[in-house]
């Protein structure tokens, strides 16, 4: 499931990257630009503009909520889609690209030393160079997905 989200709703975006979901944050242009670039990639647009024009062949959610965590289980809900742990950190959070693994050897001048030292996998976004690794974030967000569970219930 590929998304195309307005700028109302940009901290979604970057929400739907770490659930592993392709999510581009479309800022720029008119509303006709959205909704080619939507036919074209076949997207889902997500937004909060209540008056966006209906348009055949484009799934709309137009979220209701106004914080991050309620907007996300409302998506999840809308659409009836729950998110796969394995799928998790496998965008890129910055640009939607999706992130390969790279040798820890390939990294030591570009994290932290404790991460270095501490960490054994690493994964880097091949169109920006942003490298990641699984730190404590990786189970607050957990947590937070089993939360959106019983928000979305």
């Amino acid at each position: 499931m590929k998304f195309i989200l307005t700028r109302e709703v940009g901290r979604l975006a970057k929400w739907l990257r770490i659930l592993g979901f392709d999510a581009e944050y479309f800022t720029e242009g008119p509303t006709g630009s959205l909704i080619v670039q939507a036919l074209r990639d076949e997207r889902i647009i997500l937004t909060r503009n209540h008056r966006l024009p209906k348009t055949k062949g484009i799934k709309i959610v137009v979220i209701s909520a106004e914080k991050i965590k309620e907007q996300l289980a409302e998506v999840l809900r809308e659409l009836k889609i729950k998110p796969d742990s394995k799928k998790m950190f496998s965008r890129c959070t910055l640009c939607n690209a999706g992130l390969a693994e790279i040798g820890k050897d390939r990294v030591k001048d570009k994290v932290p030393a404790y991460v270095f030292a501490t960490q054994k996998n690493f994964l880097i976004c091949p169109e920006c160079g942003r490298i990641y690794w699984q730190g404590t974030h990786w189970g607050n967000v957990q947590d937070i997905v089993r939360k959106l569970g019983e928000l979305g219930s």
